[in-house]
C-alpha cells in the first residue's frame, strides 16, 4: 500500500453503531453522525472557499507521481448544480444536477486527478457518509449519499501514470476535510496539474508550467459570502483579469512566457489532445437559491475561466463548476449579483492557483519567473 501525503490536518468522526431491525419496513432509520454532520462557524480572517458557511474541505495527495483529489463536503439541504463547458468532460452525477430532475441537495463534491481512473475517489466519499448515516433520505433502507465529481487529466506528469487517485484517496481526503481556511497549490486535485500547453511539449517550446488548486472568497457587509475552489489544469495562459499580465503559461525555447494570445494571433499555437487538460472547480454561496439559481450561478461563474485564461473551453478541455448554496444567510437574494460575484472569486481563485504553485518535475510556476502580481502574497 502506498504511503499518501495527507494535506490538511485529518478530522475524525466516530461512525454511529446502530442496531438494525430485522423487519426493513418497520425499521428506523439511523441518525446522522453529529460530529460529521456539524459545521463550525468560518473564522473572519478566512478568505477561501471554506469563508462559506456550511462547507468544509479536504485533500489527499498521493506524492508519488504526485497526483490527489480534493473534497467538499456540506452541510445539509445544500443546493448543488453544475455547468459543463469543454469538449473532453470526465464527470459523475451531473445529470442530477440539472434543475429538471428531482433531488435537490448535494452532500459532497469530489474534485480529482487521474483521468476517468479519478471518478473512483468519489465511492471512497459515498463510503465515508454512509458510514456517518448522511446522505439523501430513502425512508428504513437509509441514505444514499450524493457525491457528484468531476476530473482532469494529469497521467503524463510526475512518473507512472498507474499511480492515481481511487476510493481509498476520497474516503482520506473527506476525513481530513475541515472549516480551516483551504489549502492551496500542489495538493490534492492540483497536484499533477499544469498550464500552457498550447505550443505541446516538444524541443521546439519551453514546455508548459505548473499550477495547482486555488481559493478565493468575496465577502460583502451585507454577510453576503460567495467562494470559489479550483483545480488549474488548463491548456491555456493564466492571466490576471485585473491587468491582462500572463502569470503563468506557455514558455518559448529561452524558457520565458511567450503568451498564449500572441501565438494564436500569429499561428504559432497548437491546441492540447482531448482530455490531456481541464480545469474543475466549485463556486459556493451562503444564499439560499434554488437549483434552477444555482444552475445559473455555475453557468456565471464560467465568465471567471474566461477571464483568467486564455484560451479556455477548447475541444481539449473539460472544463466544469458546480455550484452549491448552504441557506446560513437569511438575507435578501439577488442571484445576479450572486452568480456575477461567483464569476470574480472564480477568477481570483484562478490566479492563486498559480501563484500559490510551486515548481514540480522539472516545470517552473509562476514564482520561479518572477510573474505573481504583486497584489496577490505567495
Amino acid at each position: 500500500m502506498r504511503s499518501p501525503h495527507i494535506a490538511l490536518a485529518v478530522v475524525t468522526a466516530a461512525s454511529v453503531a446502530v442496531s438494525g431491525a430485522t423487519n426493513p419496513q418497520t425499521a428506523s432509520a439511523p441518525k446522522p453522525d453529529t460530529k460529521a454532520a456539524g459545521f463550525a462557524r468560518p473564522a473572519p480572517d478566512n478568505t477561501t472557499l471554506t469563508a462559506v458557511e456550511g462547507i468544509k474541505v479536504g485533500h489527499f495527495t498521493l506524492s508519488e507521481r504526485p497526483t490527489g483529489c480534493t473534497v467538499v463536503l456540506t452541510k445539509d439541504n445544500t443546493t448543488g448544480s453544475v455547468d459543463v463547458r469543454g469538449g473532453a468532460p470526465g464527470t459523475r452525477e451531473t445529470d442530477l444536477l440539472n434543475p429538471v430532475n428531482d433531488v435537490q441537495i448535494v452532500n459532497a463534491i469530489v474534485l480529482a486527478g487521474g483521468s476517468a481512473y479519478g471518478l473512483d475517489a468519489a465511492s471512497g466519499v459515498v463510503r465515508w457518509l454512509d458510514e456517518r448515516h448522511i446522505g439523501y433520505p430513502v425512508g428504513a433502507a437509509g441514505v444514499v449519499p450524493i457525491v457528484p465529481s468531476a476530473i482532469l487529466i494529469d497521467l503524463w506528469f510526475g512518473g507512472d501514470p498507474k499511480v492515481r487517485p481511487g476510493p481509498d484517496c476520497g474516503y482520506r481526503a473527506a476525513d481530513a476535510a475541515s472549516e480551516s481556511p483551504v489549502q492551496e497549490g500542489n495538493v490534492g486535485a492540483g497536484a499533477g496539474a499544469t498550464v500552457g500547453k498550447s505550443a505541446g511539449r516538444g524541443s521546439g517550446s519551453g514546455g508548459p508550467m505548473k499550477a495547482g488548486i486555488g481559493s478565493a472568497a468575496i465577502k460583502l457587509p451585507s454577510g453576503l459570502v460567495v467562494a470559489a475552489v479550483v483545480a488549474v489544469n488548463a491548456v491555456g495562459d493564466i492571466i490576471d483579469p485585473a491587468t491582462g499580465q500572463v502569470v503563468a503559461g506557455v514558455r518559448g525555447p529561452d524558457g520565458k512566457l511567450a503568451d498564449a494570445r500572441r501565438l494564436l494571433r500569429e499561428g504559432g499555437s497548437r491546441e492540447g489532445r482531448a482530455g490531456e487538460n481541464t480545469t474543475i472547480g466549485v463556486v459556493a454561496t451562503n444564499a439560499r437559491l434554488t437549483k434552477v439559481q444555482a444552475q445559473k450561478m455555475a453557468q456565471m461563474a464560467q465568465d471567471g475561466f474566461a477571464r483568467a485564461i486564455s484560451p479556455i473551453h477548447t475541444p481539449a478541455d473539460g472544463d466544469t463548476v458546480f455550484s452549491l448554496s448552504t441557506g446560513t444567510w437569511d438575507g435578501q437574494v439577488n442571484y445576479g449579483q450572486v452568480g456575477a460575484l461567483a464569476a470574480e472569486a472564480m477568477a481570483d481563485a484562478i490566479v492563486r492557483a498559480a501563484t500559490q504553485a510551486t515548481s514540480s518535475h522539472g516545470l517552473p510556476a509562476a514564482r520561479d519567473l518572477g510573474s505573481v502580481p504583486s497584489r496577490i502574497k505567495p
